[in-house]
């Protein structure tokens, strides 16, 4: 799955064309994604499936910038990440892009708001407290402010992590399995709350599941098949 030259798509947000990811192993080179081609624009919610070992987290994580493709080029929020260094990228992230992983992905030496604030404060927020403290009663976990993630349930923890992907108010969440660690009733509360979140804050979100419940509630769905694309209808 291939796409034109991105001239052709002046108002996406993520920019996918001909990514290819290639590692080496013991037996040779192994394909994990092979030309996989997408644009996304803003406002839309995509889910990206497949079986375990499909590529799924690897797309993400290259889409997000947090990789780099063995070919082909991703545009993410309008510049060329082949363009950019290390730090250029993290720039572009800071502020404008919001992560939801599986493992929550926590600081456990620091307190539920702290954790919501560190995103605020590396984006140089001077209202950063507040925001970080408004954000923390959007969750519904105003109460465990000073609570530190050891002290909290694993659906606490993935409400802090969805607290703190949006209070920088970002253009892009990308979600990771983000409720591959729960239960179904936490995991039905937290497709709630993300949907709800997102729909307020108009954020395009992009998202790995091999939850359907989860993947059915995006306007679009991406499949993957030994690491090779194909889009899907949304019933």
């Amino acid at each position: 799955m291939t796409l034109p030259d991105s001239a052709q798509f002046p108002d996406t947000v993520v920019l996918a064309r001909d990514l290819s990811q290639r590692v080496p192993t013991a037996g040779g080179m192994l394909d994990i994604l092979s030309e996989v081609g997408l644009a996304v624009k803003a406002g839309e919610t995509l889910a990206i499936t497949g079986a375990s070992g499909s590529g799924k987290s690897t797309l993400l994580g290259l889409l997000a910038g947090l990789d780099h493709p063995s070919a082909g080029e991703i545009t993410l929020l309008g510049q060329r990440l082949d363009a950019l260094d290390e730090d250029a990228r993290a720039r572009l992230r800071a502020g404008r892009i919001g992560f939801v992983f599986q493992s929550f992905q926590l600081l456990p030496a620091l307190t539920a708001l702290e954790n919501v604030l560190l995103p605020l404060e590396l984006a140089g927020r001077p209202d950063a407290r507040d925001r970080a403290a408004h954000w923390l009663d959007r969750v519904g976990l105003a109460t465990r402010a000073t609570h530190t993630p050891r002290q909290l349930s694993g659906g606490e923890q993935q409400r802090i992590a969805i607290a703190r992907a949006f209070a920088t108010d970002p253009e892009i969440v990308f979600a990771d399995e983000p409720t591959g660690n729960l239960d179904a009733d936490t995991g039905a509360r937290i497709i709630e709350l993300l949907f709800e979140l997102n729909a307020s804050a108009h954020t395009t979100l992009i998202l790995v599941t091999h939850d359907d419940a989860l993947a059915a509630r995006c306007q679009r769905r991406l499949h993957l098949v030994a690491g090779r694309a194909r889009e899907e209808a949304v019933a």
